[in-house]
């Protein structure tokens, strides 16, 4: 009986240390380093292609969040920048067309589950922050989650949907295409960098 009683009370610890990595409900900025973008020594095809990232644009109101998996980082008109890749018919899609600012977010490993359902569900007809189990965290210029290792602050600098007359490898638009919806690219300017 001893036995048992010790086994139940072993795996309900291990369970509950296991949740404590996976939420964090008590994030503030406080949690995070201002850091500038050229201190963030990863490499930006991993950070978004491999591991994924948040896109995410709104306010403390009304936000919306997506998974993304194309984009990048770099240096454009003089300025560090970042670039994002939303097809129109994404609920984010709206959020952006109306803020000035956007965040990109990025996770450790073990929010990959998280990742994936703000990747595979709209914010139009569920709660898929909260099925997810991310923590909004109202940063200085957006939202991000509390959950992130790195945060990203954006200003809006340019828009435009892909053309498809401007592709010179044109089995591009037509494999990834096929139905003409094409993305809208944004380029936000690297106003702040937060790191854990």
């Amino acid at each position: 009986m001893y036995k048992l009683l010790i086994s139940i009370t072993l795996i309900s610890f291990f369970a509950c240390v296991g949740n404590e990595t996976k939420t964090n409900t008590t994030a503030t900025m406080n949690d995070y380093k201002q850091v500038n973008i050229t201190e963030l020594h990863e490499s930006p095809v991993q950070m978004i292609g491999k591991e994924w990232m948040l896109i995410t644009a709104g306010n403390s109101t009304a936000f919306n969040t997506m998974t993304a998996s194309w984009g990048g980082l770099g240096e454009l008109w003089n300025k560090p920048v970042a670039f994002i890749f939303v097809r129109p018919q994404r609920y984010t899609f709206d959020f952006l067309e109306r803020e000035d600012y956007f965040t990109l977010s990025f996770y450790n490993e073990n929010y990959r589950e998280a990742l994936t359902i703000c990747g595979t569900k709209s914010g139009r007809d569920t709660d898929k922050v909260k099925e997810a189990g991310l923590t909004p965290l109202y940063t200085p210029l957006g939202v991000a989650f509390g959950e992130a290792r790195v945060i990203i602050e954006c200003r809006k600098i340019y828009g435009d949907f892909l053309q498809p007359e401007a592709f010179i490898d044109g089995s591009i638009a037509e494999n990834i295409y096929p139905q003409s919806d094409y993305h809208k690219m944004y380029v936000g300017e690297i106003v702040n960098v937060w790191k854990r």
